[in-house]
């Protein structure tokens, strides 16, 4: 099944070029639920073989992401927080899941739009807070873009390095998870001491 789904997505990305493969990260940094290295990974492949750009399916890939987010965050502005806990479930975002990705947002506040998005099950709607809290456009999207691309990037040079050997990819993909979220960790102690010194300092 891996196997098909994958040659269906390189087949795709290769027909599509970098179109492609902008408007299918735009979806996975939406509220669709699709998982990005289903995309990055094997343009990170095609690239290794000569038939992509490494720099512009990184601008692809960014750039893609960064629409998905703005998407997020535009609509969590516009409709509100009482409108998508009533109607989200239409949109593949159930309360539960507004609630957990909220109080993740309130916990770390506006760093957790780029430590967000190197988590799974947050990464694609950890801007719907962002929107409700009416961050700054510009932190949000400076915040989003570090996260994106660090998550991005690293799947491209996976699906770069590792070239055919798919059972190789699937193994990393699992360390690639888990170093993201000691990344998630990191920041956020860095980012907790820091919040603490500057708290005492105003004292």
């Amino acid at each position: 099944m891996l196997a098909e789904v994958t040659q269906w997505i390189i087949s795709t990305v290769g027909e599509w070029g970098y179109t492609g493969i902008l408007v299918m990260m735009a979806i996975e940094s939406s509220f669709i639920p699709f998982p990005s290295e289903v995309v990055m990974i094997p343009a990170g492949y095609l690239c290794y073989k000569g038939e992509m750009s490494l720099p512009l399916v990184l601008t692809s890939g960014f750039a893609g992401s960064m629409i998905g987010a703005w998407v997020n965050y535009f609509l969590a502005m516009s409709l509100g927080r009482k409108f998508l806990y009533a109607y989200g479930a239409y949109f593949f975002m159930k309360p539960p899941v507004l609630e957990k990705i909220e109080r993740f947002f309130k916990a770390h506040g506006a760093v957790s739009t780029f430590s967000g998005r190197l988590i799974p099950g947050i990464r694609q709607l950890i801007s719907i807070p962002a929107g409700f809290s009416k961050m700054p456009l510009g932190l949000f999207s400076f915040y989003t873009f570090l996260g994106a691309g660090l998550w991005s990037s690293a799947l491209v040079f996976l699906g770069y390095f590792m070239g055919e050997k798919e059972v190789l990819i699937k193994s990393y993909v699992n360390e690639l998870v888990w170093a993201a979220l000691a990344l998630v960790f990191v920041i956020a102690a860095v980012y907790i001491y820091l919040h603490k010194r500057a708290r005492k300092a105003d004292q």
